[in-house]
């Protein structure tokens, strides 16, 4: 369980996929047996602490120069499974979504042109020497998508509320589920949004998180980690967070026709989550 840090940690959740070591080809298959054995495993304030550092040179280094050689490892029925990192693959795909985030003059003066040509010119050619290439962790910031609660179950959600004062944990608040599961509640999730709407975002985010979903191993563990979003929300307001409840019965209720039903859960989930997303630019 990660510690508080006296580093501020940007306020990120994160989905992840755990495959089974079975999953990976030779010789990487070796590298996470012999990873996994570790007993000095990083946490993912470790990760973001490494990326946050190289951020400070001038210029900033948006992008690690080689790939992170590191894992979340965890077990599922007894099977050890890995989550590798991917930094630098995801990194790349960060600065491609920058632009939608940030007016140009502000992002020229966080990275300035010429260091995201570059990058994204580095980034043309390795697409070229790995073509299927994608990443194990998905992230956003200031947010849960709405499409993510629907890959859980509230009956898998865990929450630890931590410690008090210096050195105590941070609270946690994460799913997991099986793949199986995950795909299982993606299918009956877009059959209920597209019988009762022709399209909308809910839709789209369904469809693209259960493509991602179908690169992995079936056997593989999906998790849903609030990661840094714990310390934006009150103690009492994630303890009472249900929100993989909501989703469920909002589309049971779209199931059964109940647009009403449907609609006050959806409210809740929209109230909840832009009380945290305000928080972003108060100050």
């Amino acid at each position: 369980m990660p510690k508080v840090s006296s580093v501020i940690v940007p306020y990120a959740a994160y989905l992840r996929v755990y495959e089974p070591l079975t999953a990976f080809p030779e010789p990487e298959r070796s590298h996470w047996t012999r990873y996994a054995r570790r007993t000095d495993l990083p946490s993912y304030q470790d990760e973001l602490r490494r990326s946050l550092a190289d951020l400070l040179p001038t210029p900033p280094v948006p992008v690690p120069v080689h790939e992170s050689a590191d894992a979340f490892v965890t077990e599922a029925d007894g099977v050890v499974c890995v989550c590798p990192w991917r930094t630098r693959l995801r990194g790349w795909q960060a600065l491609e979504e920058l632009a939608e985030d940030f007016p140009e003059p502000v992002l020229n003066a966080l990275l300035p042109p010429v260091v995201r040509r570059q990058s994204a010119q580095d980034y043309e050619r390795w697409l070229e020497r790995n073509p299927d290439a994608r990443p194990w962790i998905r992230t956003a910031t200031w947010q849960v998508p709405i499409n993510w609660f629907a890959l859980v179950s509230d009956a898998e959600r865990e929450y630890d509320k931590g410690g008090a004062g210096p050195g105590a944990q941070a609270p946690v608040l994460r799913y997991r589920t099986p793949m199986v599961q995950a795909r299982r509640r993606v299918a009956r999730g877009l059959r209920a949004l597209k019988e009762a709407m022709d399209e909308g975002p809910l839709i789209d985010g369904l469809v693209d998180v259960g493509r991602w979903l179908e690169e992995f191993h079936p056997r593989s563990l999906v998790e849903l980690d609030y990661g840094g979003l714990v310390h934006a929300l009150p103690p009492g307001d994630l303890e009472d967070d249900h929100s993989a409840a909501d989703v469920a019965e909002g589309i049971e209720a779209l199931r059964h026709g109940d647009g009403a039903t449907a609609g006050a859960a959806y409210g809740r989930l929209v109230e909840r989550w832009r009380s945290v997303r305000d928080r972003r630019s108060a100050n």
